[in-house]
């Protein structure tokens, strides 16, 4: 009996697999015109509800640092990011709350007063894509 258990599950398993990897597709972020290649990218990438899937750290090289996220499911996705530069993992602002760091937002979102609103960040991904993205600095 635990004999068949086996052999059922490992048939499911191959059955089943051929169909979960379909669909998988690469999002590749091109992020540009940094300021300098001191420090890091922080991303944080999110699905459509607003929920943090991963947070990515990337080395930057000729003022540009390019990020590629692998086996994603077709659908909705968002990120924000911020140039490091002093790598404390943290966007420094002024005192009045300005960034002294670049920022940006997937879609090259901008908002005013204020981040941009979840739905303008947001992305859909149908298959394999590049987006290229430009921070903010002030």
């Amino acid at each position: 009996m635990k004999y068949f258990k086996i052999l059922f599950i490992l048939f499911i398993f191959i059955t089943v697999k051929p169909f979960t990897s379909k669909g998988q597709h690469t999002l590749t972020i091109e992020i540009s015109d940094l300021r300098n290649n001191n420090g890091q990218l922080m991303l944080a990438f999110y699905d459509d509800k607003e929920v943090k899937i991963k947070g990515i750290s990337q080395a930057i090289n000729g003022k540009k640092c390019i990020i590629v996220i692998e086996n994603l499911k077709p659908g909705k996705y968002a990120f924000k990011y911020f140039h490091d530069e002093n790598k404390n993992e943290k966007l420094d602002v002024n005192w009045i709350g300005i960034p002294k760091e670049g920022y940006g937002f997937s879609n090259n979102a901008k908002g005013s007063f204020g981040p941009p609103s979840f739905e303008k960040t947001i992305l859909t991904v149908k298959e394999n894509t590049t987006l290229k993205c430009t921070p903010s600095y002030f």
